[in-house]
């Protein structure tokens, strides 16, 4: 699998330092197409994620601009490689998914995998892979059901708040933040935890996703917006690192 080689925490908190101006600076990204669509993709180098697109008639495709936005933040600090202007789209059988450290999924509906496709993906993650599912509020139950087929001995626990992933290289004292309401409970966190390591992280009640996409799209305030890149960055941190 192709992983972020050059890349340390010492150049992740550079992303940090200013990622809350520059998020107020991003504008909407107009790009056309499907998430993926017409990209130019350098694997051989810098970081790089991908968006995993499955059956079930979930909206794999939700938080469009969330991606490119995560990306280009990145690559407007300067500090690191980045090998692409927004993400690409992978199956969980594409030979393709390999080349992502970092592979993300979102809905607000059902999704389903086949047993090639479950195990293709415990492949990639027991392989230093990581998925981050973000529900867009109507995923939890199939998610849920699908985190049983693929880790049936290991099943999802809540990260508490001293876990790496909310210090570092932002500060979440208080866990992970709440961008929009859903069922009125507080913003949650989950993983897979196999070997000490996370395999997939599941943020519940979050939106952050939706915190992250262009300006406008969902009105929502500055410092919200700034929150969710900050904890979006640490997702990216975590999964480069680890």
């Amino acid at each position: 699998m192709a992983r972020l080689g050059t890349a340390n925490r010492s150049v992740v908190a550079l992303w940090a330092g200013s990622v809350a101006a520059l998020l107020l600076s991003l504008g909407p990204t107009h790009a056309s197409g499907a998430p993926g669509s017409g990209t130019t993709q350098d694997v051989s180098g810098g970081f790089t994620l991908a968006r995993l697109k499955y059956t079930g008639g979930g909206d794999w495709y939700s938080d469009e601009s969330s991606l490119r936005n995560l990306l280009r933040a990145l690559k407007a600090q300067g500090g690191i490689r980045v090998g692409q202007d927004k993400e690409a789209v992978v199956t969980a059988t594409d030979p393709e998914l390999w080349n992502y450290p970092l592979v993300f999924m979102t809905g607000h509906g059902n999704v389903k995998m086949s047993d090639e496709e479950l195990r293709s993906m415990r492949r990639y993650l027991d392989q230093g892979g990581f998925l981050w599912a973000d529900d867009n509020f109507g995923l939890d139950k199939s998610f849920r059901e699908l985190m049983r087929r693929l880790y049936p001995e290991t099943p999802l626990v809540e990260l508490p708040f001293s876990h790496e992933l909310f210090r570092s290289p932002n500060a979440f004292p208080n866990g992970a933040p709440k961008i929009h309401e859903h069922d009125g409970g507080p913003a949650r966190v989950f993983a897979v935890v196999k070997d000490g390591r996370v395999r997939v992280l599941y943020t519940f009640d979050c939106d952050i996703g939706n915190g992250i996409e262009d300006e406008g799209v969902h009105d929502d305030p500055a410092d919200k917006r700034a929150a969710a890149m900050r904890f979006a960055i640490n997702v990216a941190t975590y999964a480069v690192d680890n």
